[in-house]
């Protein structure tokens, strides 16, 4: 089955990013792009997606809005609604996610976890950038469950890549944190994601939280 894909975006440059990105998978087509919120509702209407990738700054119409009409109760077309922005304010999350967003990503969390959104979206599931994940668990539970012990103990090194892997921060980014190269970080991830039993970085972000690695994080 191909997914098809409506990138809402103000920014020209930010569209063809997405769309060479998700061009780069068969299973994913672009049907449609546009550029503020009301052109985003109408494109919606006109082209029905599945998935719409929709900024939450946005001319004429603001990204949560756009997320109440496509997602909210009587909403003609349904459409999964991603969200992908710059932005991690409280005050767009939580409003995004209750209005029925399907995901909220960050730019800077990689083509991987975008193109896994998309495809998240579509089976039903929501796929949540990892430092928004974190806020989110502390914000629901107020405290670190209980969480058994890891059969094969992380070793401080990829302790040190769980927790930026946590805030959010690319293989490029934790490379020059930690002064080694990309492709070790990502053979570290690796590492850490089979220890950890999860398939991806916001899988990595919720363990480590459970585990307790996160705690003095902000």
């Amino acid at each position: 089955m191909t997914i098809r894909v409506l990138i809402a975006d103000d920014q020209e440059m930010v569209r063809r990013g997405l769309r060479r990105i998700l061009g780069t998978q068969p299973d994913l087509e672009v049907v449609g792009e546009a550029g503020d919120g009301v052109a985003t509702v109408e494109a919606a209407r006109a082209l029905r997606p599945d998935v719409a990738l929709v900024d939450v700054r946005m001319p004429r119409m603001d990204g949560l809005e756009v997320v109440r009409r496509l997602c909210g109760p009587g909403a003609d077309p349904q459409v999964k609604v991603v969200v992908v922005t710059t932005f991690d304010l409280d005050e767009y999350v939580y409003p995004a996610l209750r209005g029925g967003a399907s995901g909220f990503l960050l730019k800077r969390s990689g083509p991987a976890l975008l193109i896994e959104a998309v495809r998240a979206a579509v089976a039903g599931d929501s796929l949540i950038s990892p430092s928004v994940t974190v806020r989110l668990l502390r914000h629901v539970t107020g405290r670190r469950p209980d969480a058994e012990p890891l059969p094969e103990p992380l070793t401080p090194r990829e302790i040190e890549i769980v927790r930026e892997v946590a805030e959010g921060r690319t293989n490029a980014d934790i490379a020059a944190a930690l002064f080694i190269s990309p492709g070790t970080v990502k053979t570290h991830v690796a590492h850490v994601q089979r220890k950890l039993g999860v398939r991806n970085r916001v899988g990595v972000a919720m363990r480590a939280f459970e585990l307790g690695y996160l705690a003095d994080l902000p």
